[in-house]
């Protein structure tokens, strides 16, 4: 008998969520869909085959992102001596698909569930995304694709280095499927990773003198976070015969490298934020992430040293941040 299940869909005429299906199946294992057919199996036909058609490679083509058109044939087919359209779908390489007006989101992403489409949870999306761009977090779709870059713009247009579309791919912050990478998401205005700064008094964390939060763009929070710190890093004079010498608690480029450090090697795929605390006889950073993995601490010893995001330093190292 002819009926639904989770590879086959029936529609009667074309409605607007057949491209909600089509995601489904790209996202899932594929699939059939057939227009002009009943949900209890009977055929009951398209009248005009050519506009249908039509109309269904244009949603396809126009509202799925990536472009999953390689992975789509429509057929046109007689059954019970009536015309009627096939969507085969083939499972996609770049998953999760998405309708482009909704992003990768569960109100955007679709994936079957026995023989009904359903959104998916944030759980299977961020599955998906991890099965098609590797354990890499930096080179995997970012789950947020409306970014701005005013304040990354600002950064490179001060460092005198070209951030346009062309360098936006050269520096992997736009991915091979013409999407914003998590890369793209750390030098956004949107970017959600912050930095938590706090000043205590005395060395131990019970009574707080001021406390400050950093969000936005991580070139944004490198500049304020170092601002911070410089404004309680005191300067104390020394004499040396006659002259006078001014000495600061912490060396600026201590600090300034500590500093970058915890943000170029931090591993982002935790929520979690970067710590700064400044005692009175100490300044201490707890980033996030374990070693690199694959490589042990006898490692580091021997002077091993790996990238956890290689991307990333090599952004900062293009902008003259850090060394090669």
């Amino acid at each position: 008998m002819f009926t639904e299940n989770k590879t086959t869909e029936f529609k009667r005429e074309y409605v607007d969520d057949i491209k909600n299906t089509v995601v489904a199946f790209a996202n899932c294992d594929g699939g059939t869909l057939y227009i002009g057919v009943n949900d209890d199996g009977s055929v009951c036909g398209i009248q005009n085959i050519d506009d249908t058609m039509l109309r269904v490679t244009n949603a396809i083509r126009d509202a799925i992102r990536p472009d999953i058109t390689m992975f789509v044939e429509c057929r046109n087919e007689v059954m019970d001596g009536k015309s009627v359209i096939s969507v085969v779908v083939h499972r996609g390489t770049a998953r999760p698909y998405y309708l482009h007006g909704k992003g990768i989101r569960p109100e955007g992403v679709y994936v079957r569930q026995g023989a009904s489409t359903v959104p998916a949870t944030d759980a299977a999306i961020l599955t998906m995304i991890k099965e098609t761009s590797g354990d890499s977090y930096e080179s995997a779709r970012s789950l947020n694709q409306n970014l701005t870059f005013d304040e990354a713009t600002a950064f490179f247009k001060k460092r005198e280095v070209a951030f346009g579309k062309s360098q936006m791919r050269t520096l992997h912050l736009i991915g091979d499927d013409d999407n914003y990478t998590n890369l793209a998401f750390l030098l956004s205005d949107q970017c959600s990773h912050t930095i938590k700064l706090a000043v205590f008094e005395g060395s131990k964390k019970s009574i707080f003198k001021d406390r400050c939060e950093l969000s936005g763009s991580i070139l944004g929070q490198l500049n304020e976070a170092f601002a911070y710190i410089d404004r309680y890093n005191r300067t104390r004079a020394e004499f040396s015969g006659l002259d006078r010498i001014d000495i600061r608690d912490y060396p600026p480029e201590a600090v300034r490298e500590a500093l970058l450090n915890a943000i170029v090697h931090r591993d982002y795929s935790f929520s979690g934020s970067t710590l700064i605390s400044i005692f009175e006889d100490r300044i201490e950073f707890v980033t996030i992430g374990g070693l690199v993995k694959g490589i042990t601490l006898e490692d580091v010893k021997l002077g091993i040293s790996v990238l956890r995001n290689q991307n990333l330093a090599n952004i900062f190292y293009r902008l003259r941040f850090i060394e090669a």
